[in-house]
């Protein structure tokens, strides 16, 4: 709970079974959440067990994509009445000691992004490479022209899924959402701008995956596409709507 406002984390998971568990603890540990809701991608293996076990609310979604499981638990967690929803990862990247900052900057604003470019707050093994962080930075640059008038963003990293919202700011930008993948997450912050919401980023701490390997980032070519769906789906908010 934070001032009164019903916090739930959102942690979309596909096999994910050796970290999952640690996650979940992490979150719930931390005093401002309420709960944990861990979206069970099509996972193969005890993924949702171990979720459950460690005490997440655990819904299913069929539709395969980082997107889908995201938009999936983001619905859910607005039926279900959370008043503040964060997203982040099931491979423990991400520290559940950022969500106070998050909290407290959502007072400002209606979505407050994370990013993984600030050098010294990313651990040693962590999947942030120079090709990975400057094509971050790239796209988000991207955005900022495209978005420049009349929102003026500072961005740089529209890739990172470690971020909080409101759920009224979710019922406002859910339709102009659609992207399946790892698109999905500018897609959000372009969907939030075209709605005249106030987005923000602040930097969060981004250490070594725990477990398994990165679905988008683990090669040059995943890399490559993974930034090529985002320049599509940038532009197409921004020129197509």
């Amino acid at each position: 709970m934070f001032q009164g406002k019903h916090v739930a984390v959102v942690v979309p998971a596909y096999n994910e079974e050796g970290t999952i568990a640690g996650v979940v603890e992490e979150f719930l540990d931390e005093p401002h959440v309420d709960r944990v809701i861990v979206v069970d991608n099509n996972c193969k293996d005890a993924t949702a067990e171990r979720a459950r076990e460690a005490g997440a609310e655990v819904i299913a979604e069929s539709a395969a994509g980082y997107g889908c499981a995201l938009r999936a638990g983001l619905d859910h967690g607005v039926a279900t009445a959370a008043d503040i929803l964060i997203l982040t990862e099931a491979d423990g990247s991400f520290r559940a000691s950022d969500v106070p900052k998050f909290l407290f900057y959502l007072e400002d604003c209606r979505m407050v992004l994370g990013t993984r470019t600030t050098r010294q707050m990313v651990e040693q093994g962590a999947n942030m490479h120079k090709l990975l962080r400057w094509g971050n930075v790239a796209m988000a640059k991207l955005l900022e022209l495209f978005w420049y008038l009349p929102h003026e963003p500072r961005l740089t990293d529209v890739g990172c899924t470690y971020r909080a919202l409101w759920s009224s700011a979710w019922k406002s930008i859910r339709e102009g959402t659609r992207e399946p993948g790892p698109s999905f997450s500018p897609e959000m912050i372009c969907a939030a701008y075209q709605r005249g919401l106030r987005v923000i980023e602040i930097p969060v701490h981004y250490g070594a995956r725990l477990g398994g390997e990165s679905k988008h980032s683990q090669s040059l070519l995943h890399v490559s596409r993974t930034a090529l769906g985002m320049f599509k789906a940038i532009c197409r908010k921004r020129f197509v709507g």
